[in-house]
């Protein structure tokens, strides 16, 4: 990975303009797309499959009068008078010819209607209106609502003085969220950030700059898409607060570890592409595991929650993406104005140029003495430090016991908002269940009596406990289908109204015996308790996955089994934290007036999923970067205790900014948000500022502390299973180190030293220069094959060093497996086709066995077309049609002889010879075996070639 990146920085420094120009035009383009075929993003909120989405789809072909959703108007009249007079009734029945006349509108429900149920208030204060729209919540036209809120305000124009008009229901009921100035703040907050930490306005703003154009990509791209698939109103506000906190701390680190490369006198261009290596590394480590941790939530099953998560990680993809190549390039363009104007003087004279990238180019800065005694502080009693914190966040988890979780409504509104006046004065005049009725429906088919079957029903449910009235049972015009409204006691988010929807469930089975009759519960409101239901039995999963995945990634990177169980621990205990905040704020009504929490009571219900994944990976984030430096400085020979204080203090600060910076964006968006993003970006902000500064920065050194030497141990066998994921660059090190290595041939096409193939077995020195055929020979070195799939790519390493057509093994083992090839005389010809830079012949045999090299017939017709494939090739080379390729012939050099070309120099490994695995020949390339024979003459006889071996020293 990080010697992937070192490339990639390297591309982008080169090619910065065009990099710049690439990142433009795509958020021109997928703007104007955007813009020309967006439709919104207002899909509501459902899950197919359940019963209340099943039967409302039912309802929709059955029963279309009921079907669609639906918009209340509550006419309230002043103290003392009545709803019910002459001038009222007058002004309400032209209201109601008025909305009969709108489009989308399938029927009006008067309040004075002879037949059906009154929507007369007990005191006679209150009308209410109801109207039936076609359309689904999301898919009610502009002109519809537009036509409802006009009319609305001729009714109140229409009625006495002091008469109180306004409009809701379920169309009213969802704010479509925008960007507030508010939001703006926690940039600004970020922007200062950005300044105290890198020390110059050029640095400070290149993150924002960075990251604004990736969330616009993101936004523009989400809203391309909703020409061809819904999206809920929540997607792109997610979208858009991720995507804009991981994208300036992305790019943070990368230009902070630039920055602290320039200070030790690396050069621009190699520290660009070093940083850009090793952080980009830990960027892409983090990002990816917010991407996993996104992409799970599709566990729940629940397709708009899937949709939401698929969102949310293209938004954290772009910031990785434009982190390692946007950033790269703009560094490029800045040079080094990067630096403070003051350690650009220091640079400029001569000052720390030369000094390794490690060194430290100026004296220890108030910051690196301020975390320095934090860490001293934490450590001195590390038993102490961790039963401090487990007490303090233990106590502020307790809240979280108390979460209840179901769909916002109306009551989490503006108290300004119509749609939130008219559902509080529905449910002072008409009881708060009238807030959220019920619909109980099914087949009727079989009735012979209806009408009276439905009245039947209707007598069962009023007296089940809970239920407030039945003031609907009816069959449809066909007699086939029936409903029943009813209306709870209390509202729509209580924990009763819950319990009645499972109490009329739990009737099902007795009515259909009874009656035939299969009843399902339905309705927005009990669409709304299923999907909290289907979330909350979600979570467990989704927690057992998240977990799983964190203790596996962070074995993976730290190469131990106390730091992932340690960092496992403490993400739980930040998730605890953040919900128990929500629970106080939310349910208990904590600090509401500052935070302007307009109403109390269960919290938004994808929540604690949708929290659990974002902080799982961002706590991932900071304990990547806190802990791999602590982890390089012990891998570099510092004692443990050691390794604790100068990671940490290397670390601490830009881990405190990026803290900061994520917090201040969450936190942005908590008073004036939407309240649906409301919930998650308070949950978020204090997951993270308890993750970054409890958790990360006062247990994780308190625990390692306590843990020693231990901290850093694992089993070999798990060693072994779990793949290696170089975040710290260790390999891109080793490759820089490698750079002119070997040094007796710095240009060889391949070469190997003492390679570990197998215990107690160590391979010969390999040299091959350019123009040379490695010739492998299975009767002469036992280990023939293994060494041939190790110069390939395709059998790990255990120990020694290998390069082979420039690509340092085994770091860059996976590049070499996609530009070598492995092929037998019969199908040679087509391996060539593909080009490869190394091509193993294997010649043991046709059976693949290690038969004698003469078991190959000299005179089979695929010897002869192989023959002719490896003199078309090497005519290709020679008129630079194709890239020259290195053989490694896997089989005798007598063979060999006859299959390459005339000329070909054939080598062989030193030790196959009788050597040292460590001898080469004097030319320094191999040992050489002989040239291939001249066309027209007679093949050596094959004691010449054990002679012509047997001369180490002999010229090529």
């Amino acid at each position: 990975m990080s010697t992937l990146l070192h490339a990639i920085g390297l591309w982008a420094t080169r090619a910065r303009w065009l990099v710049l120009a690439t990142w433009i035009a795509i958020l021109a383009v997928l703007g104007i797309a955007a813009g020309l075929f967006s439709q919104g993003a207002n899909a509501p909120i459902t899950i197919p499959g359940t019963e209340s989405q099943e039967a409302i789809d039912t309802l929709g072909r059955t029963f279309p009068e009921v079907s669609g959703t639906s918009a209340t108007i509550i006419v309230v009249a002043p103290e003392g008078d009545r709803a019910d007079e002459p001038r009222t009734r007058q002004a309400v029945a032209a209201a109601v010819d008025e909305l009969e006349q709108l489009d989308h509108v399938s029927a009006v429900a008067s309040p004075f209607a002879e037949q059906g149920a009154s929507d007369l208030s007990d005191d006679g204060r209150a009308a209410l209106l109801t109207i039936q729209i076609t359309d689904s919540q999301s898919d009610v036209p502009e002109a519809t609502t537009d036509g409802i809120i006009e009319t609305t305000e001729r009714l109140q124009d229409r009625l006495p003085q002091g008469t109180q008009v306004s409009y809701g229901g379920d169309v009213f009921s969802v704010s479509i969220p925008g960007f507030t100035a508010t939001e703006a703040i926690g940039v600004l907050i970020a922007f200062i950030v950005l300044l105290f930490t890198l020390g110059s306005l050029a640095a400070a703003g290149m993150p924002l700059v960075i990251a604004i154009i990736g969330v616009g990509v993101t936004i523009a791209g989400l809203f391309v898409t909703t020409a061809f698939a819904e999206m809920t109103s929540t997607t792109p506000m997610l979208a858009l607060m991720l995507g804009l906190a991981v994208g300036i701390d992305y790019t943070l680190f990368i230009v902070s570890r630039h920055q602290e490369q320039l200070r030790s006198g690396l050069g621009i261009t190699e520290s660009i592409a070093r940083a850009t290596a090793t952080s980009g590394s830990a960027v892409v480590f983090a990002g990816l595991t917010v991407i996993i941790a996104l992409l799970g939530l599709a566990v729940a099953g629940i397709p708009f929650l899937t949709a939401l998560g698929v969102a949310a990680a293209a938004g954290v993809a772009v910031a990785v993406l434009i982190g390692v190549t946007l950033t790269p390039a703009i560094l490029a363009m800045a040079g080094p104005k990067i630096l403070p104007r003051r350690q650009r003087a220091a640079l400029a004279a001569g000052d720390a140029v030369g000094a390794p990238a490690s060194a430290p180019a100026r004296a220890t800065s108030r910051a690196d003495r301020f975390f320095g005694g934090w860490v001293r502080a934490v450590t001195a009693k590390p038993v102490a430090t961790i039963l401090a914190v487990l007490v303090v966040l233990g106590v502020a988890a307790i809240p979280m016991t108390q979460l209840r979780l179901a769909l916002p409504g109306a009551e989490t509104l503006e108290a300004t908002d119509p749609a939130r006046i008219t559902y509080e004065l529905t449910g002072e005049h008409f009881g708060e269940g009238a807030n959220g009725p019920l619909l109980l429906t099914g087949s009727i088919i079989t009735s012979d009596e209806p009408v009276g079957l439905m009245e039947d029903l209707a007598d069962e449910v009023r007296g089940i406990p809970g239920v407030h009235d039945v003031p609907l049972a009816t069959p449809n015009q066909n007699a086939d289908t029936g409903i029943i409204q009813v209306v709870p006691e209390e509202g729509p988010q209580a924990e009763s109204t819950s319990e009645l929807v499972a109490e009329l469930r739990a009737h099902h089975d007795a009515w259909l015996d009874e009656y035939g009759v299969s009843l399902a519960v339905t309705g927005f409101t009990a669409v709304g308790i299923d999907v909290s239901h289907l979330l909350g039995e979600a979570l467990l999963p989704f927690g057992v996955l998240v977990v799983g995945l964190s203790l596996i990634l962070l074995a993976m990177v730290f190469r131990s089994v106390w730091v992932p169980i340690k960092a496992t621990l403490g993400y739980l205990l930040s998730v605890g934290v953040a919900f128990g905040a929500v629970v106080a704020v939310f349910q208990w009504g904590w600090f509401g007036d500052v935070l302007h929490v307009h109403a109390t009571g269960p919290v938004l219900s994808f929540m604690p999923i949708i929290l659990m994944g974002v902080l799982f990976g961002l706590a991932m984030d900071y304990e990547v970067f806190l802990v791999s430096r602590i982890r390089e400085e012990y891998v570099h020979g510092a004692d443990a205790q050691t390794a604790i204080r100068r990671g940490f203090v290397g670390s601490a600060k830009v881990v405190t900014a990026a803290a900061l910076i994520m917090f201040a964006v969450f936190a942005a968006f908590v008073p004036e948000g939407d309240p649906s993003i409301k919930v998650i970006a308070l949950g978020l902000a204090v997951g993270v500022f308890v993750d970054a500064f409890i958790v990360r920065m006062t247990l994780v050194p308190a625990v390692l502390a306590l843990l020693g030497d231990r901290a850093w141990s694992m089993p070999r066998r798990l060693s072994r299973m779990l793949p290696v994921f170089d975040v710290e660059g260790e390999g891109l090190a080793r490759e820089i180190a490698h750079a002119a290595w070997p040094a007796d041939l710095p240009d060889a096409r391949v070469a190997a030293d003492a390679l570990a193939l197998r215990p107690g077995a160590v391979s010969p020195t390999v040299r091959v220069a350019a123009g040379q055929t490695l010739v492998l020979d299975p009767h002469e070195l036992a280990d023939a094959a293994p060494l041939a799939e190790a110069l390939t790519g395709r059998r790990p390493i255990a120990g020694g060093t290998a390069k082979v057509a420039g690509l340092l093994l085994p770091e860059r083992a996976a590049s070499l497996r996609t530009r070598s090839a492995w092929a037998t005389a019969e199908t040679l010809r087509d391996a060539l086709r593909d080009r490869p830079a190394v091509l193993v012949l294997d010649l043991r045999g046709r059976s693949g066995a290690d038969a004698d090299p003469g078991a190959v017939d000299d005179a089979a017709p695929a010897v002869d077309d192989a023959r002719s494939a490896l003199a078309a090739h090497a005519v290709d080379v020679a008129r630079g049609a194709t890239p020259e390729c290195t053989f490694i012939v896997l089989g005798g050099a007598e063979l060999a002889r006859r299959l390459l070309p005339a000329g070909t120099e054939l080598v062989a490994p030193a030790s196959a010879h009788g050597v040292g695995a460590s001898a080469v020949s004097a030319s320094g390339v191999g040992v050489p075996v002989v040239a291939a024979p001249e066309t027209g003459t007679r093949p050596a006889e094959p004691h010449a070639a054990s002679q012509s071996r047997d001369h180490e020293g002999s010229a090529r």
